[in-house]
């Protein structure tokens, strides 16, 4: 029982994506995209698949895995914000090497610099995807909409100073 659940926590639930829009389901590993060369996904039937980095158009870390949609298993039918988000991070508009637009919002970190892709979350977090990995290979242009901050603190009320200070009577 102990060594189930352990084993559950290392491998996530995702779809891929590849830009001949062909797409397959499985297993990835908690850590694949930081140092190597190619994707490597453990698909439904037991097989480890391996795919470059410059075919991937997208990773998504997914609820439930397809059970029969073949057109969109991701279900990303938003692919922006209608409204500014509400969560605090970089909001981001991606245009792909395809053409495909795409916006999300990512961590306000070193990991925007450093790694080997962005980690987003969707305009649509109520859908099948929870996060998107954009592999830096797939993004053309990338855009900063907006930096949406954690909420300020009010500072503490101080007693104003007056303007005009009441002289004393000399009467």
């Amino acid at each position: 029982m102990r060594q189930s659940k352990a084993m559950a926590s290392l491998r996530k639930p995702v779809i891929v994506r590849k830009f001949s829009r062909d797409w397959f389901a499985g297993y990835a590993g908690t850590g694949f995209g930081q140092d190597t060369v190619e994707l490597e996904i453990l698909d439904l039937t037991g097989k480890v698949l391996r795919v470059s980095w410059d075919q991937v158009k997208w990773v998504c870390y997914v609820r439930d895995l397809p059970s029969g949609e073949q057109a969109n298993p991701e279900r990303l039918i938003h692919k922006r914000f209608a409204i500014r988000p509400r969560t605090a991070g970089l909001w981001l508009r991606m245009t792909l090497t395809d053409g495909d637009e795409i916006e999300g919002l990512a961590a306000n970190d070193r990991s925007l610099l450093d790694g080997a892709g962005l980690l987003l979350t969707p305009p649509d977090t109520r859908s099948n995807t929870q996060r998107i990995y954009l592999p830096r290979q797939a993004i053309q242009a990338l855009e900063v909409v907006g930096l949406i901050g954690a909420a300020k603190r009010r500072p503490r009320a101080e007693e104003q100073p007056e303007l005009f200070p009441k002289e004393p009577d000399t009467a």
